[in-house]
């Protein structure tokens, strides 16, 4: 198939390109590589079947093949030190722009969406037809959950309007070799990373609050089903594990397998924004994903974590 990653170069991205390619698919990406990165993609640039383009999928209104799959990866996240308004911005404006181009080409449409849509949900473990409960506007905090949801309520618009196919996947907290290491790309790389550096571990919060984590090959295998599948129009659905951990655990977990013994500074969150807000629990129900996917997640925590903590050595290393 002819696949279009949007924000391809990114973790996830680059990571879904690898499999594609390796399955035989044809594969273009574009990335203004604002947040993604040249090297995720380098081992990949000259082989046949791979096409890259540095640029802001925003002005790109033509394609030289029609794509079967058009994947949105792209996202601006939650906007802890700086303004909600290129997390709205940002994603309300790509997610339209590419359902125009899957509205063109009649191909179908995956929407990477993010279980921040549930927001302050307290209906455990969070189901894709459960209600999405946010906290209050004065809370930039809650820009990306509103910019998701609007993508989702986009996305099946287009649907209903325009008889557009359309998937929605709402990943869990991912990590692994590639991701970023700091808050973009969640709490593992920035521990792992003050961890190594003999820093101090910043703990937002009293790190009670306890989330679930999935493993980059686990996402990438999930995702791999949708984009081959024809069956799942309409359709929202959970990537995550049903495996839970503490902030502060986690903390101490990494510290462990690193063999260090970090110091940790507690920091509250008034520190660093005005009214954040962030969810004691957050944990999905997989079961329609295993259902309607087969998906069973292979890697657990502490495997994952071995994994991501040898590639940062080895990344530090070269």
């Amino acid at each position: 198939m002819q696949i279009l990653l949007a924000g391809g170069a990114g973790f996830v991205g680059s990571h879904i390109a690898d499999k594609l390619i390796e399955k035989g698919h044809e594969v273009l990406v574009v990335d203004n590589l604002e947040k993604g990165s040249i090297e995720n993609i380098q081992h990949n640039i000259g082989k046949s079947g791979f096409k890259f383009i540095k640029s802001d999928i925003r002005d790109i209104f033509e394609l030289e093949e029609k794509p079967d799959v058009i994947v949105n990866l792209i996202a601006s996240k939650i906007p802890r030190y700086s303004s909600g308004f290129n997390t709205l911005t940002l994603n309300v404006e790509v997610a339209r722009h590419l359902l125009d181009l899957t509205k063109k080409y009649n191909s179908r449409h995956v929407l990477i969406s993010t279980s921040d849509v549930y927001g302050k949900s307290t209906d455990f473990p969070l189901r894709e037809d459960g209600d999405l409960v946010l906290g209050p506007s004065t809370s930039r905090r809650w820009a990306y959950a509103v910019s998701k949801i609007y993508n989702e309520h986009l996305a099946l618009s287009y649907m209903d309007e325009f008889n557009v196919y359309v998937t929605i996947l709402r990943y869990f907290g991912i990590y692994g070799p590639r991701q970023h290491l700091n808050w973009w790309g969640g709490p593992v790389g920035v521990f792992i990373d003050a961890i190594y550096n003999d820093r101090e571990v910043e703990i937002h919060g009293s790190g009670k609050q306890k989330r679930s984590f999935i493993y980059i090959d686990d996402v990438v295998e999930a995702t791999l089903k949708v984009i081959e599948s024809t069956s799942l129009n309409g359709e929202i659905i959970n990537i995550g594990t049903e495996e839970e951990i503490s902030i502060l655990e986690l903390a101490k977990k990494i510290a462990l397998l690193m063999d260090k013994q970090p110091a940790f500074k507690f920091v509250p969150y008034e520190s660093f924004t005005k009214n954040y807000e962030d969810p004691m629990r957050r944990v999905g129900d997989i079961t329609k994903a295993k259902k309607m996917l087969g998906f069973e997640p292979k890697i657990n925590l502490e495997e994952g974590l071995k994994k991501t903590i040898k590639w940062y050595r080895a990344l530090k290393k070269e």
